[in-house]
């Protein structure tokens, strides 16, 4: 008798563990005028920079701004223009954050293979991270994905941010 009570508890506890992971929905991001999508592995992702016929570049934020913020580029390269120089010219870029300090990089592999490049620099007397993802598309394309927030919270979020990454894709003409 006690078996079978503890039976039943446990395939009840069973179907409502896997009941909810079924009503977990995945966002998917895509839209008419911009030739991507990803997916969303969080709800607290939320879009706060749609993008437009003049502008193609996309904005979220995990929950706030400092938590969490992604954006999406589109980088025009040269054919032979390598990865590690489109990250030379971003890294130019960033050294004007205040407490700038360039991190190491990582290979890259999802749907398209690239770099992951990490930073750290200083927001308010708060310690901040950045991790940007560029993905080759083609010779003459490379996408960047820059996130940026509070240390200790996207350090947190990098399988979030790993699987933004690995289901990015660009629609074929």
């Amino acid at each position: 008798m006690r078996t079978q009570k503890f039976t039943l508890l446990f395939a009840m506890l069973a179907a409502l563990t896997f009941a909810t992971a079924i009503s977990a929905q995945v966002e998917t991001f895509s839209a008419p005028n911009v030739d991507y999508s990803f997916s969303l592995p969080d709800e607290k992702w939320k879009l706060t920079v749609k993008p437009s016929d003049t502008s193609p570049n996309v904005e979220y934020v995990y929950g706030d701004r400092n938590n969490g913020h992604l954006e999406v580029r589109k980088l025009a390269t040269r054919k032979d223009l390598l990865t590690s120089e489109a990250i030379q010219d971003e890294d130019q870029k960033l050294q004007f954050l205040p407490g700038y300090v360039a991190g190491k990089e990582e290979n890259f592999a999802g749907r398209y293979r690239g770099v992951i490049f990490n930073y750290e620099f200083v927001r308010a007397g708060r310690p901040m991270s950045g991790r940007m993802y560029f993905l080759r598309i083609d010779d003459n394309t490379i996408y960047a994905l820059r996130f940026s927030g509070f240390k200790e919270i996207l350090r947190g979020l990098h399988n979030q941010t790993d699987s933004i990454a690995r289901t990015f894709n660009v629609k074929k003409p």
